[in-house]
């Protein structure tokens, strides 16, 4: 494309992005300097970068991009999206679910996987990896054709709790390699705790973290899979970002234990997968009491029925509660997830249904848009 004709485009595009018009405000989403840095490249490629506003709609950057693709003599648009700088003043009231959308992902990175679910939670210690092992496994028995993705850098728990040690194979011609998950209670499963040695930390700032996910999303051959579980790791920070921004999820579940402390938590996790736009499935309250085994009195050691108020007050599904047994830890230290070793016991039965729950959900619900 000559000088000329890029110019022309250029014109051309700024035009288009012009007639946009934010619906509260009535500003453009170029006089108001949502759009910047734009430009066209020699192969037609228009590129520019969207600074979102805390009150902007979810359908504004889907505005922006159609309006370039329609123009005359444009072949392809990227948009480098500004989420608002966290602490910014918001102009229309509370956010709700939709204001700020995630960056498109890639729809075609896993082609083979129908559905892909995170297990996520606000602070650590609430049992999250627990909740994923167990719903993995539970959707296994199921019938489910089911991957384990351990996105938790810095504790990737998933080996020691499915009870592998062995080294993933690579596959693959040269140049196209890709690792090959392991196998156990029938999920496939991939983490960083397979490729570390037993005392090695996992030390790396955010962009490392981000490559990791891309990493073990695309070179790793997941094949065909009916649902990909991703155990995050817990808070809001680059790892979700680097998630919801590289693929399309179907849903999270959110795992809490029932103290305030935790729930505090977990309602800014659940407000941060609301402005990226992230389905949310519902939410899980784990340790949620201890049955002495010796009188079978209960004691509510880390409180009463907070996810489930928690679910009443964002309008969060409640998946269901999980006991505090002992049997659910000694599982996880032997390798053998409390659904598959003890499957009659009170919080194998409580996993099992909250897994049932999320089959369902997924089943009633349509792949998410991308």
């Amino acid at each position: 494309m000559q000088p000329s004709e890029r110019d022309q485009v250029l014109r051309r595009v700024m035009a288009a992005l012009s007639a946009i018009q934010h619906p509260t405000s009535g500003e453009d989403v170029v006089s108001s300097g949502r759009v910047r840095e734009l430009d066209v490249l020699e192969d037609g490629t228009v590129r520019f970068r969207f600074a979102l506003q805390a009150d902007d709609p979810g359908t504004l950057v889907r505005q922006a991009r159609a309006a370039a693709e329609k123009v005359d003599g444009v072949q392809k648009v990227k948009i480098d999206i500004s989420l608002p700088a966290a602490g910014a003043p918001q102009k229309k009231g509370p956010l709700r679910a939709g204001n700020v959308p995630a960056p498109t992902p890639n729809a075609n990175l896993l082609p083979g996987v129908s559905r892909i679910v995170a297990v996520s939670s606000g602070k650590g210690g609430v049992g999250k990896s627990t909740v994923a092992v167990n719903l993995a496994a539970s959707l296994a028995r199921s019938g489910q054709r089911v991957g384990l993705l351990d996105a938790d850098i810095y504790g990737p728990n998933v080996p020691i709790m499915f009870g592998e040690t062995r080294k993933p194979r690579v596959v693959g011609e040269k140049g196209k390699e890709k690792m090959e998950p392991l196998d156990a209670y029938g999920v496939r499963l991939m983490s960083l705790g397979f490729l570390l040695e037993d005392e090695q930390p996992a030390i790396m700032r955010g962009p490392m973290i981000a490559g990791i996910l891309k990493q073990f999303l695309s070179e790793v051959e997941w094949g065909e899979l009916d649902v990909l579980v991703v155990d995050m790791p817990p808070g809001t920070g680059d790892a979700q970002l680097s998630l919801v921004q590289t693929i399309r999820l179907d849903g999270v579940v959110m795992v809490t234990t029932p103290q305030d402390v935790s729930t505090g938590d977990v309602l800014r996790g659940i407000k941060m997968f609301e402005r990226t736009n992230t389905p949310l499935l519902g939410i899980v309250e784990n340790m949620a009491g201890f049955i002495c085994p010796c009188c079978g009195q209960r004691y509510e050691i880390f409180g009463r029925a907070g996810g489930q108020r928690l679910a009443g007050q964002t309008g969060v599904e409640f998946l269901g509660e999980v006991p505090l047994e002992m049997i659910v830890r000694e599982g996880g230290d032997e390798g053998v997830p409390v659904v598959v070793g003890q499957p009659e016991s009170p919080s194998a039965v409580a996993l099992r249904e909250i897994a049932e729950r999320v089959a369902a959900r997924l089943s009633l619900a349509a792949p998410a848009a991308v």
